[in-house]
């Protein structure tokens, strides 16, 4: 594509008026490739050039969003030296380059974004823009109203103060969470010698809490539950920001709405892609 004066490329965009789109570059709102332009006559290629506004990317149009149900036993990362399936190939869709944002445990399951836009990622996992992260955590009992209140008020840990924004008893999930049972195909031939593994089923809950976190610390909902002596038997990931798992089922994906898109960004503390 040719390159083009930013007014015009916020224009088409659907960003701004032109007459709108040269206030914000005067007013140091537009930025490509990361510098900061504040003057007019600037020019860019909008199939290369990152133009942004207020810190947003003007064409979401080249990026990918997904929103994932991992289950347990993947790997949250692109790719892994010990060649565990990772949550990208749980989502088949050629060549694009997704990334995870943020990560899950292991064992744990639930929500997470894979996108080709790497200035989302930073917003949706940098400490700073404090994005709320909402959890499903089944232990072996209710904790006591004090330690529930220790989550809250917070919990040092490994010279780490560990803590959640709100903490609250909920019901048992509709649905089973995963369990971790694996059985072997088996064909019923004399010939064939494999044999049934059969992995036991954890502990069913019997107690259930959302936890809200912001910072998403190492296995940080683990560490406080052990820190109050409460065992977590299932940990699901339900909500990012603005974004639910919903009825998502475990091992699904769907692309993520460009207005979904725009609320994420918006939780980060950026604009939408309609900001004027």
């Amino acid at each position: 594509m040719a390159v083009e004066r930013l007014q015009k490329i916020l224009s088409n965009a659907g960003i701004a008026s032109r007459r709108v789109a040269e206030e914000m570059i005067l007013a140091g709102r537009v930025s490509v490739n990361g510098v900061q332009i504040e003057t007019l006559g600037a020019r860019a290629d909008p199939e290369i050039d990152e133009v942004m506004v207020d810190g947003v990317p003007v064409l979401k149009g080249r990026y990918r969003y997904f929103a994932l149900h991992k289950p347990a036993g993947f790997v949250t990362t692109a790719r892994d030296d010990l060649g565990r399936e990772t949550v990208l190939d749980l989502v088949p869709i050629g060549e694009i380059q997704l990334h995870p944002v943020g990560r899950l445990d292991l064992e744990s399951e639930g929500l997470v974004i894979l996108t080709s836009d790497g200035h989302l990622t930073d917003l949706l996992t940098h400490p700073r823009y404090e994005v709320e992260k909402e959890y499903l955590v089944g232990l072996d009992a209710m904790p006591a109203k004090r330690d529930m209140e220790r989550l809250v008020r917070g919990i040092e840990d490994s010279g780490e103060r560990l803590r959640a924004v709100s903490a609250r008893e909920a019901a048992a999930p509709p649905k089973p969470m995963d369990v971790e049972i694996d059985f072997d195909d088996v064909e019923d031939d004399e010939e064939d010698d494999e044999q049934v593994t059969i992995v036991e089923p954890r502990p069913e809950p019997n107690a259930w809490l959302i936890l809200t976190l912001k910072e998403g610390k190492n296995r940080e909902i683990r560490r406080m539950m052990a820190a109050i002596g409460r065992d977590v038997l299932a940990l699901r990931r339900i909500r990012i920001g603005p974004l639910l798992l919903g009825t998502l089922s475990s091992g699904a994906f769907r692309e993520i709405s460009p207005e979904e898109v725009d609320a994420l960004y918006a939780a980060a503390g950026g604009k939408d892609r309609n900001s004027k």
